[in-house]
């Protein structure tokens, strides 16, 4: 089960990460994206959102840390209450923390084309507001990871998953206790390569989720796919400021079995998302 104790661990993870040790690199964000093909399972509509994020990253002497905070903001096709014509709200939050074993050591850890090997651990949590799930997800992770040896960087990492969600159906007016599902494995892949001197850079993330057994409703689950990729372009020179200060590009998310739900059953269309969207950055 996912106690308030592993709740309590997980926040002592993030203090810990960021703020015991000094930055030896920091970059803080806030960005903006939209597209109108999102997608919610169960909901055959195409839905338009408006998100903003802050990202925080940074390295310290033995390894680093990603914290990611979305609000979305849904139109009324993801209603916010049964029979409301305003649109869903949600927030996200993702936390990682990386220790690399080369740095804790004091050893060259490189090999082929790997540069070190470490460890990840770190939690997701949500909130959302909408007429059929009002999701509350709390979700731990652990696992090995592995840092490939190319310009920016490429994380590769097995992660073990415990998650939990308590959701609650307004047309229903159906409240499910908090629920833990399997653990479970990801495969996760996350990188931020620049494209040579064009200002051009390549990044995104890529999770690949086995089926966590079965649902808060008895029903079985299935492996997700869940690909975010974008191209940003560096504008900074344009405008006369810092380097990587400014960044506008495109973004694509492709993301097949939502959550777990099947798109071939009764989730439909909804659990197999293909949405483009615009996005900018400004970055301090």
């Amino acid at each position: 089960m996912f106690t308030r104790k592993s709740t309590l661990i997980g926040l002592a993870l993030m203090a810990a990460g960021l703020s015991a040790q000094a930055a030896d690199w920091s970059d803080t964000s806030i960005g903006y994206r939209y597209g109108t093909k999102f997608a919610e399972p169960f909901n055959n509509n195409d839905i338009a959102k408006s998100i903003f994020n802050l990202t925080h990253a940074s390295g310290y002497k033995y390894g680093s840390n990603f914290f990611n905070a979305d609000v979305l903001l849904s139109d009324s096709k993801d209603p916010s209450t049964a029979g409301s014509n305003s649109g869903a709200q949600e927030i996200y939050i993702v936390y990682r923390h990386t220790l690399d074993f080369g740095k804790i050591t004091g050893k060259n850890l490189s090999f082929g084309p790997i540069r070190s090997v470490g460890f990840t651990g770190g939690f997701d949590v949500n909130t959302k507001d909408d007429a059929g799930y009002n999701s509350k997800k709390r979700m731990l992770v652990a696992g090995p990871t592995i840092m490939m040896d190319v310009p920016g960087f490429l994380n590769i990492s097995v992660l073990q998953l415990w998650e939990s969600n308590a959701p609650y159906n307004s047309y229903t007016k159906t409240h499910t206790e908090r629920y833990s599902y399997d653990p479970h494995p990801m495969l996760n892949l996350a990188w931020g390569i620049p494209l040579g001197a064009t200002g051009l850079s390549f990044e995104g993330y890529m999770n690949y989720i086995a089926a966590k057994g079965k649902n808060e409703f008895g029903g079985a689950t299935k492996p997700e796919t869940n690909l975010d990729m974008q191209v940003m372009y560096d504008l900074s020179p344009l405008v006369g400021a810092a380097p990587r200060t400014f960044k506008l590009g495109l973004e694509y998310q492709y993301w097949k079995n939502k959550f777990g739900n099947d798109h071939n059953g009764a989730a439909g269309d909804g659990a197999f998302a293909k949405t483009p969207m615009i996005r900018a950055e400004y970055h301090f």
